[in-house]
């Protein structure tokens, strides 16, 4: 897919893989439109971008804003008189076990990382459609492949996602519109810093797991922002974002429901 001149609407393109993925794009000429609920980092991102020489709107979005995401196809129309491309980057975390999160908890995650980019698919589908060459891009996770405890929330979230993303490149199978689901391992990110945790968990649990899931994430955001915009070039309907990434989807391959206990004693090693 050649990128130069293309528009592409990115959200959560404040910080992270986000911000990531739109330098990427405008390295290879891209124009682009930045979502985010914050404002201010969109803008700063924009910012960046521009260095590149290409053009770049800055849109404050909150994702779980029905009407704020139903518009967004009409001000990108406005800044950039189409779009050829949607990253749905943008997403949350929630720590804690099924019993310990909040239903409200659980709504509200789902929410953000699975029934807003729905939406926004919905919303953008038919400008997607009127592209010569479009691509649909949802950024799920290594929790997408693999579901270990204490994160039934967010890896249903992704996991949902990924389901989604498969049966919609079948349904636009010989369309001009190709769908992409990225799995990022870890990449270093603040989403283990920001995940919501539950009501009344201890202090010193919840920093021994932020301390943990943080160890994790070691991939520079800038490589695989630059990854997964090489996908997007190859037209790969899947990309696989770090080692720990390949290694989960090969050995839930393998072993598709004893995974975990291998992990756990790999883990103990």
């Amino acid at each position: 897919m050649n990128l130069t001149n293309r528009v592409a609407v990115v959200t959560g393109a404040g910080g992270g893989i986000g911000r990531a993925t739109a330098l990427a794009l405008a390295r290879r000429g891209c124009h682009l439109a930045l979502a985010d609920i914050d404002g201010q980092a969109a803008a700063a991102t924009a910012h960046e971008v521009h260095a590149h020489g290409v053009r770049a709107s800055v849109h404050r979005l909150d994702v779980t804003d029905r009407a704020a995401g139903a518009a967004l196809p009409t001000n990108v129309l406005d800044s950039h008189g189409r779009v050829d491309l949607l990253v749905n980057n943008a997403g949350v975390a929630l720590g804690g076990t099924f019993e310990q999160v909040a239903e409200r908890d659980f709504d509200w995650l789902m929410d953000v990382n699975f029934a807003a980019p729905v939406r926004l698919v919905r919303a953008f589908l038919p400008l997607l459609r009127a592209s010569d060459d479009a691509r649909i891009v949802n950024v799920s996770s290594i929790f997408g492949i693999i579901a270990p405890p204490g994160q039934a929330a967010y890896a249903a979230s992704k996991f949902a996602l990924r389901g989604f993303s498969h049966a919609l490149r079948h349904e636009l199978a010989g369309s001009t519109v190709g769908v992409t689901v990225v799995h990022p391992g870890g990449v270093a990110t603040s989403i283990a810093r920001n995940a919501r945790v539950p009501d009344g968990a201890p202090a010193d649990e919840v920093a021994r797991g932020r301390k943990a899931m943080q160890a994790m994430l070691r991939m520079p955001p800038e490589e695989a922002g630059e990854r997964i915009v090489r996908g997007i070039e190859r037209r790969h309907a899947r990309i696989l974002v770090g080692g720990d990434a390949r290694a989960a989807a090969w050995l839930e391959r393998l072993a598709p429901v004893g995974y975990w206990n291998l992990l756990k004693k790999a883990m103990k090693r």
